[in-house]
């Protein structure tokens, strides 16, 4: 059974797929990005408001700029308003914006116009009567900044959505501009490459196929196949044998069934991921599509997850429209264990299909996620723009050109290739061997500032380094040498001059410390050659040496640092305080998880309750350390005090302790949150609500946890200090919904100090 997109099916929809999504925002500039069914200009404006948002008034900044046809049906554009009379935004002040789009040969169209169509006889994307989208700059408080962020989303992963939580805490404070959230980070797998429903890749792949005007030829078994001919449910073995992908290894196969290979599935799966617009007013049954009890089964249990996501994601729609968002990519967004290690890029990015998947996913993610980011590099004789006209060209040769494929190669960063053998080149970079780049590919790294914090966003998966002197397998440098120097202490020691600068925050998509279990099951798994089976390679710790180099590179340019990541499907805090043997210099790195949107599992619900607090609680860690060559030892706490002469011929040494959480609490807003869960969902909650108290492991009492979050959760970080010089307190607010009422939104609270714990560094006794 086919999913009908058509013509007719496309004419019924508005003319916005997607957006408008507000993306890098700053004094002078914002941008807002779009994905729209026609070609037209689009003119962006930005207003001052006054009564707290409700009052529109005067335009400040404004832009216009054409969309990119990247296909039939699809056109996106990230447009930029600035300042043409030297305006600037400002501080603790709302702000609004409005859209218009000019076609060649018809009457413009206003945003609301833009957003309606029959099937969508209403759409709202503001909080106040005047219709249009708001936002806020961060303060000029540190003590007021409240930013958002998350990974993670899978659309069928298990539980309700977390994202559309952020809808309710934008309108309960849209009109306090201290107050409502400022910026979200979505720190990676805002998609999902792999693991993908049966019943979303037969939407994305014939919507994708409808939105591109034309079907891919994908390279399979020396010949070619379109995305038609690949059904969902029956990619395994074409996914794990003809393009290498590694997510299928080890008796998964179930991972990779389903695995987004096309162009157009890579581009459906983000309108699909951001709006309710494309997705097919019902699903078919099971037994309509396959007859497989199994995949029956599967199915049927997708489409009710499925129903659940497309219901609230008119709530992420609006949230996203009225907050700048800023993103980075992690595996998932191209597949699993994307450049995990020189093993995986030599089995991938060496054969013809698994090269043409992660560039359809790299240029997926370049228009729909990284133009937004960096603006600034997809201006007029950029690379971003350069790859923009031939991702066009190569759209409208329905996949012939040539020049315009080995462009977007070229521009998106793929490594060349051997000529004789085919794999990808990889060239040394001191002790490592790296993915060789083009000189004009674009850079994923960038950096956010504002007057009191600043943020840097790490590119941790395509400026790897592999060691040259290990096997292919072996764990790699998040960052090689190269990289450290660009994406962090540069970064670093220009920003130090920028005084006013309170706290610096780092987006590392992958934990830097994880759970000690974890890192158990991580060397057992490296010991036993399973890399693949827990992506080992991906945390920072498993590699030491890279470890102790962004340690050190960190510290000497800073004495306070906080991390965000996700990746791992759980939330927590982690401090890590560090000394230099020898001098005063004491600094201290706050590490904030979260973790997933939509994704929880059955491990991470049960390191939920207490009873990972009884079974596994997370014990104090001591390192020491070394500058040149960077290196670090863990000693075991009974050993602290026998190894006097290690400790003194050591540069550093540092603790790691894991911060609990208060006691959980409802998030008053929105005791009932009837809106974030289906009718159809409720009534199922509703049926079994006189068996709730007997499922004692579903009581608030054992479900509260105190060292991480397990299910589906949304962080929010702020800060708690006394004066603006103190360092004070940094604190994540982790929303989650209660399994004893799954009715009610509750957070956990999470507080750490912003400074060294001086009792557990005076453990380290010379």
């Amino acid at each position: 059974m086919k999913y009908q997109v058509g013509d007719e099916f496309l004419q019924e929809l508005p003319l916005i797929l997607a957006g408008p999504i507000l993306k890098h925002t700053e004094l002078d500039s914002v941008t807002v990005w779009v994905a729209l069914k026609q070609s037209c200009q689009v003119e962006l404006k930005v207003y001052d408001t006054t009564n707290d948002g409700e009052t529109v008034g005067n335009c400040s900044l404004e832009g216009e700029r054409c969309t990119v046809s990247l296909g039939k049906y699809l056109h996106v554009v990230a447009i930029t308003a600035r300042s043409t009379e030297g305006h600037r935004l400002t501080n603790n002040r709302i702000y609004a914006y409005d859209l218009q789009f000019t076609f060649a040969n018809l009457s413009p169209q206003t945003l609301q116009q833009a957003l309606c169509s029959n099937s969508f006889p209403t759409v709202s994307i503001s909080y106040f009567e005047h219709q249009k989208p708001t936002f806020v700059l961060p303060p000029n408080r540190l003590q007021d900044l409240q930013i958002i962020h998350a990974s993670c989303r899978k659309p069928h992963g298990h539980g309700f959505d977390a994202l559309p939580i952020l809808d309710s805490l934008i309108e309960t404070s849209a009109n306090q501009p201290q107050h409502r959230p400022h910026q979200l980070f979505l720190t990676g797998d805002q998609i999902y490459g792999d693991d993908v429903a049966d019943p979303s890749l037969w939407v994305a792949s014939t919507l994708g196929d409808t939105l591109l005007g034309w079907e891919e030829q994908l390279p399979v078994n020396e010949l070619y196949c379109t995305p038609q001919q690949l059904s969902p449910g029956e990619r395994a073995e074409i996914a794990t044998n003809q393009a290498g992908l590694t997510a299928g290894l080890h008796q998964k196969a179930e991972k990779v069934n389903s695995h987004l290979f096309s162009l157009g599935e890579y581009y459906a799966t983000y309108l699909l991921a951001w709006s309710p617009v494309c997705w097919p007013i019902a699903f078919p049954k099971g037994h309509q599509v396959t007859r497989d009890r199994h995949a029956i089964k599967n199915w049927n249990r997708a489409v009710r997850h499925l129903r659940q996501f497309i219901y609230t994601l008119w709530k992420v729609r609006r949230a996203l429209a009225n907050i700048p968002m800023y993103t980075i990519f992690d595996d998932h967004d191209v597949t699993d264990d994307w450049n995990l290690n020189q093993a995986w890029c030599l089995r991938v990015l060496g054969r013809p299909l698994g090269r043409r998947i992660v560039q359809n996913a790299l240029l997926a993610y370049t228009v729909f996620q990284g133009w937004g980011n960096t603006p600034e590099q997809f201006a007029q004789g950029q690379s971003g723009e350069k790859l923009l006209a031939a991702a066009q060209a190569w759209s409208a040769s329905q996949g012939r050109d040539v020049k315009a494929d080995q462009a977007i190669a070229r521009y998106v960063g793929m490594p060349a290739k051997d000529p004789h053998t085919g794999l990808p080149i990889l060239v040394r970079d001191g002790s490592v061997f790296i993915l060789d780049r083009h000189p004009e590919a674009l850079t994923w790294n960038y950096i956010v500032r504002s007057d009191r914090h600043e943020v840097i966003v790490l590119d941790t998966r395509t400026r790897r380094g592999y060691p040259a002197d290990q096997k292919p397998i072996a764990p790699p440098m998040l960052l090689c040498p190269k990289a450290f120097e660009q994406q962090l202490l540069l970064p670093l020691q220009e920003i130090a001059e920028q005084t006013q600068i309170q706290t610096t925050f780092v987006i590392a998509p992958t934990n830097v410390f994880g759970l000690q279990v974890i890192d158990w099951i991580h060397h057992w798994n490296l010991q036993h050659e399973k890399v693949f089976s827990t992506d080992v390679g991906d945390a920072w710790n498993i590699n030491v040496e890279a470890l102790a180099k962004l340690l050190t590179t960190l510290f000497e340019e800073r004495q306070q640092v906080i991390i965000l990541s996700g990746d791992i499907h759980y939330s927590s805090v982690a401090r890590l305080s560090y000394a230099r043997t020898h001098s005063k210099l004491q600094s201290v790195l706050v590490q904030l998880t979260a973790s997933a949107l939509k994704n929880e599992e059955i491990l991470t619900r049960l390191i939920h309750t207490r009873l990972k607090d009884w079974l596994l609680p997370e014990k104090v860690r001591h390192w020491i350390g070394w500058i040149n060559p960077p290196n670090m030892v863990e000693i075991p706490a009974k050993q602290l005090h026998h190894n006097r002469q290690l400790l003194t011929n050591s540069d550093w040494h540092c603790v790691l302790e894991w911060i609990p959480g208060n006691s959980v609490q409802t998030y008053a807003y929105t005791a009932d949150v009837l809106s974030l869960i289906a009718p159809w969902k409720r009534a199922e909650n509703a049926k079994w609500k006189w068996l709730q108290p007997l499922m004692w492991w579903k009581s608030r009492w054992f479900q509260d946890g105190r060292e991480v979050i397990g299910l589906n959760n949304l962080g929010l970080v702020h800060f708690d200090l006394l004066d603006e010089s103190s360092s004070g307190k940094v604190i994540q607010d982790l929303y989650w919904f209660s399994s004893w009422y799954p009715t009610q939104v509750v957070y956990s609270r999470f507080e750490s100090q912003l400074r060294p714990n001086q009792s557990l560094l005076g453990n380290f006794r010379f």
